[in-house]
C-alpha cells in the first residue's frame, strides 16, 4: 500500500498531478483544493495517499493531511459515492467543512459539490452522522501526525538540497477534535457533541478548542 509520496511536482494538470519521486513518475488525483494549495512545477511537494485496486485500475488519490485521507475512506463507504464524488465534495468543503455539515445534517452544503444530486447529499448526511464524530475525534492526532517533517526522498543534483515543503500548522479540526473529546469526556454523546461543536465552529472559525468547548456547552445548555 502507497500511504504517502514526497517528491518533485513535474506538472499539475485539470484533476491530476505527476509526481517525481526519485525517479519515477506517480500520477496522483486530486481535489480542486488540493491542486490549488500545492506548488508548482519543480518544487516540492507531499501527499497522504489512497489507491484504488479494480480489475482494470489502478489510481492513486493525494490528500494534503491524513484526516483528509480518512474522510475520503469515509465518504467511498456510502453507496453511490465513488472517488470521483469523494473529490468533488472534498474540493468544494474541505474535511472540515464536511464535517461540520455532516454533524450538523446541512446536506444542502453537500449538494453544492459539482454532480452530487439531493438524495445522494442526503445519502451522506444520514448515513455518516454517527461516524463522522469518531473521524472529528482522530482530527488532533491526524494533525499533529502531518505536522511532523518528512525525511527527504530526493536530493537536488549538486551539494545543495531542495527544500523540504513546510507543513502547514494543524488545522482547525484539530481544535474541533479536542473540543469533542472534551463533551464526550463529559458524558455528551457523540453525536450531540459534533453537532454543537460544529456549528460553534461554523459560528467562529479558526477558534481554538477552549473557546469551542464554552460555545458548545453553550449551545448544549437546556433552554428555558
Amino acid at each position: 500500500m502507497i500511504g504517502k509520496l514526497t517528491g518533485r511536482v513535474d506538472y499539475k494538470a485539470a484533476d491530476h498531478l505527476l509526481l517525481d519521486v526519485g525517479g519515477v513518475g506517480y500520477t496522483v488525483h486530486c481535489s480542486d483544493r488540493t491542486l490549488a494549495a500545492l506548488p508548482g512545477a519543480g518544487q516540492m511537494a507531499a501527499l497522504y495517499t489512497e489507491l484504488l485496486v479494480r480489475e482494470d485500475l489502478l489510481q492513486l488519490f493525494g490528500f494534503l493531511t491524513p484526516y483528509e485521507r480518512e474522510w475520503h475512506r469515509l465518504l467511498i463507504s456510502v453507496q453511490g459515492v465513488g472517488s470521483k464524488a469523494s473529490m468533488a465534495i472534498l474540493g468544494t468543503l474541505g474535511p472540515d467543512g464536511v464535517a461540520r455539515a455532516i454533524a450538523i445534517g446541512d446536506w444542502g452544503a453537500v449538494k453544492a459539490a459539482p454532480g452530487i444530486g439531493p438524495k445522494l447529499a442526503q445519502r451522506v448526511v444520514n448515513e455518516l452522522k454517527e461516524k463522522a464524530p469518531g473521524i472529528m475525534a482522530l482530527g488532533g492526532t491526524m494533525g499533529q501526525a502531518a505536522g511532523t517533517s518528512p525525511d527527504p526522498l530526493i536530493e537536488e543534483d549538486g551539494p545543495a538540497k531542495a527544500p523540504m515543503p513546510q507543513a502547514a500548522p494543524p488545522s482547525s479540526g484539530a481544535a474541533q477534535a479536542d473540543a469533542l473529546s472534551a463533551l464526550t469526556n463529559l458524558g455528551y454523546a457523540p453525536s450531540e457533541a459534533a453537532r454543537a461543536v460544529a456549528e460553534a465552529a461554523g459560528n467562529a472559525p479558526g477558534s481554538e478548542a477552549s473557546a469551542l468547548i464554552r460555545a458548545a456547552l453553550r449551545l448544549l445548555a437546556p433552554k428555558e
